[in-house]
Parts: structure tokens; sequence; C-alpha cells
């Protein structure tokens, strides 16, 4: 008999991975079900008042369309809150500046999105959303495949190598999390000086001469400039 051409999953069954220390939860879909057509995604919110969506701005031509499944939301778009019990659906344009809190527990909110007119290619996003998840989950091992996976995608990904970097920083690994970060300093150098001056994540390895060299503090021999 042939595989079906279709699969099913209840949102139960989706994996909970925190984003944050501040609750949010991502229910990654997309990577569950092999999505390559278009994004979609859901975000958790356990308690009142966490958030269920962050605040951010997409870029140019990119639709989404919000879906309430559980619990009551609360959207703010441009800084106009817009009440979003379960069933709602939010549509919001490119530009708009978005995010949601949960008004009760256990808010689940659907994200579907896309940019018109363009073959999707899965963001390097999910990478480091699921690497670092399953780190705060406590599953390292996966967190770590997860960024192996998506940087044999895209090895010139500066996010993705900077963020594996700050994975094996967090997981006590410096001559991996160097690595990493060398890797990142050759695809864009100013980047990563900028971004390593203040990454708490690295505060570990600031004694490092090889960490300080990447950093443009120090010579190759690790004497300070």
């Amino acid at each position: 008999m042939s595989e079906p051409d279709f699969e099913t999953a209840h949102l139960d069954d989706l994996e909970r991975l925190p984003v944050d220390d501040e609750g949010l939860l991502w229910r990654p879909v997309r990577r569950r079900f092999g999505i390559e057509a278009f994004g979609v995604n859901a975000y958790t919110a356990a308690e009142p008042g966490q958030r269920v969506l962050e605040d951010h701005r997409e870029p140019e031509g990119h639709d989404e369309l919000y879906v309430v499944l559980t619990g009551h939301a609360v959207f703010t778009l441009d800084g106009e809150e817009v009440d979003a019990p379960a069933g709602t659906l939010v549509s919001v344009r490119q530009g708009t500046q978005r995010g949601a809190h949960a008004r009760a527990a256990e808010t689940t909110v659907l994200a579907i999105g896309a940019k018109r007119g363009e073959v999707f290619t899965p963001s390097m996003w999910e990478t480091w959303f699921a690497g670092f998840g399953y780190q705060r989950a406590g599953d390292e091992e996966k967190g770590r495949r997860a960024f192996l996976d998506g940087i044999e995608r895209d090895p010139e990904s500066w996010p993705a190598r900077y963020n594996y970097a700050c994975f094996e920083s967090l997981a006590g690994r410096p001559e991996e999390a160097l690595e990493q970060l060398r890797k990142a300093a050759a695809i864009d150098p100013a980047e990563t000086q900028k971004a390593v001056a203040t990454d708490p994540d690295f505060d570990a390895m600031r004694h490092l001469p090889e960490f300080l060299a990447i950093a443009g503090e120090a010579d190759s021999t690790g004497a300070s400039t």
C-alpha cells in the first residue's frame, strides 16, 4: 500500500519550545509537516499577560494571517489594540508593527505568511528558534542538530553561524563557539564585532585571547589593543 499524501496532527501533538524567559512558546508547524510552500507556525502563552506573538515588523511584500485557535488574545497593530477571542482572524499587511499578548491561559495563535510573488524559502530564524528552544527545554543535542541542519542548508548565513556560537557558548563549549564565531566573522567581520561587544551569551569567554581577537579587542598574540 502506498503512503498517504496527507498527514494530520492535533495542536497538542506539537512541540512546546520556549522562545524566551517571558513564557512565549513556539509550536513548530511548518517543520512538523515539512511544508515548503508557505510559512506557518503557532505560538502559545501558558498564562494570561504573557506574549503570544513577538513584537516585530515584516519586510516589504510579506503578508501574514493570524488565527486565534484557543484562549483570548489582544493584538497591538501600529499602536492600536485589537481584541481577538478564539476564532478571530487578523490579516496584517507588510510594514505593520505587530505583537500580541494573552488574556486567557493557553492562548494559541496560528501564523501563516509568505512574500508576494516569490517562491517560498523556509526562514532561517526557525534554525535558532528550534536550537535555543530545545536547549531551554533540556535537549541540548537536539538543539545542536537543529543548528547543524540549518547551517548545512545555508553555510553562508551569518545569523545561523553567530547564533550557533551563542548556543555553544551557553552550552559551555568555548572551542566550538569560537569556531562558529570565526566563521561568522569571515562572513561579516563588522557585524560580528558589533554583536559580541554586548552579548551576554559570551560573558564566560571574554577572557580568552581568541575571543578578544575576534571582537577586535586584542591582536593575534592576545595583547589588549
